[in-house]
């Protein structure tokens, strides 16, 4: 819930230069509700695409504060991050309501990001493997592996969201590698290797290179970093250093 209508657009402007030199990369920005229309409508004819922050399972009805998949769509909107730690930890998001949300968005052809991830308690009392593999089996239930084909998953380690710790590299390679093949178990090696799993919690230009060198880290889930335009070009233009 960040930046006012002048904020964003110089933001979205800011950063297009260095979408458009990011090579084999994909932008995608996501502000509040109330700034989507604008920013959609200012990321036209860019690389740089526009995401909701949430997106309701119902087609319509009496669901007050909520919006619908096709609204999002009828504004230019082409993903929606779906299950954010905050919306399970503030608002009652469940492993049943991110699976009802997802097939909302894959019916409309909206790209979803679903997060998953573990507290800080959940890390402590060694549960992380346990709470990954419920919410992704929540979360993809019942659906074919050709509904899911456009599906990116981010992994947002709560405890690493906001308080400056990050995941160490080996800690994210760690949780990637078992998020891939829980989804290699549940449907194919091939729908796993395929698809685009995220690092988020406290990614900064001045660890984007490390994380993104790991080789199931396929991109991140920026924060704060992405709210100026210099850290998150930085990050959009992040160069994977030479292995030894």
């Amino acid at each position: 819930m960040n930046l006012d209508l002048n904020g964003a657009n110089a933001l979205v402007e800011g950063l297009k230069d260095a979408a458009a030199k990011a090579t084999g990369v994909e932008t995608i920005v996501a502000p509040p509700f109330t700034l989507l229309a604008a920013v959609a409508e200012a990321v036209k004819g860019s690389r740089i695409r526009c995401a909701a922050q949430n997106v309701h399972w119902a087609e319509s009805g009496a669901f007050t504060g909520e919006c619908a998949a096709a609204s999002l769509k009828e504004l230019g909107v082409d993903a929606a991050i779906i299950g954010h730690s905050e919306r399970r930890q503030f608002f009652g998001e469940t492993d049943k309501t991110v699976h009802d949300r997802l097939a909302a968005a894959l019916k409309v052809g909206l790209l979803p990001i679903v997060c998953v991830g573990e507290s800080l308690d959940e890390r402590e009392s060694q549960q992380t493997w346990r709470v990954l593999e419920t919410q992704l089996k929540g979360a993809l239930d019942g659906f074919a592996p050709v509904d899911l084909s456009m599906l990116v998953i981010a992994y947002e380690p709560v405890w690493a969201i906001g308080t400056g710790k990050t995941a160490s590299p080996a800690q994210a390679q760690e949780a990637h590698l078992f998020i891939r093949k829980q989804v290699a178990s549940l449907y194919s090696d091939a729908l796993a290797q395929g698809m685009r799993i995220l690092y988020g919690g406290s990614v900064k230009a001045d660890n984007i290179d490390e994380l993104m060198s790991q080789p199931d880290v396929d991109g991140a889930l920026v924060g704060g970093a992405s709210l100026k335009v210099d850290g998150f070009s930085r990050i959009i233009g992040f160069k994977v250093p030479a292995a030894n």
